[in-house]
């Protein structure tokens, strides 16, 4: 059963992560430095690898996550979402910033990036503990 608790929850970020990044795609992209065709999609077409490696990153998230909050008592939703904001915002998106900052990536991308690791990391925690 847990597993499956991962997985759904790893599911939910993931779904997430599709419409946090379509409604933020064009500052995404210009923050990214991304170039794009005359349709405003990425240039060179698609390439379904990111897609992939999210989808498995967020299953390798949410079960460290819910190993985490196993051996610290998290068992409520409450507990669980304010643990999952945690994560993401005093892990995750202190990390991406170091790595923008020492490659000079404009701060926009870290608070887009940083933004879905918080939100996707909250809502890893309330589903974790919704079963």
């Amino acid at each position: 059963m847990e597993f499956i608790n991962v997985l759904v929850a790893a599911a939910g970020a993931w779904l997430f992560g599709a419409v946090w990044y379509m409604l933020l795609s064009k500052p995404w992209m210009d923050a990214a430095g991304i170039e794009r065709d005359e349709h405003g999609r990425p240039a060179g077409g698609f390439d379904a690898t990111p897609f992939i490696l999210s989808a498995v990153a967020m299953v390798i998230v949410a079960g460290m996550m819910r190993h985490m909050f196993a051996l610290s008592g998290i068992d409520t939703v409450g507990k669980g979402l304010v643990a999952g904001l945690g994560v993401g915002l005093f892990f995750i998106t202190p990390w991406v910033m170091i790595n923008y900052a020492y490659a000079g990536r404009p701060y926009r991308l870290t608070i887009i990036d940083g933004g879905y690791s918080v939100f996707g990391c909250a809502i890893i925690g309330a589903v974790l503990t919704l079963f």
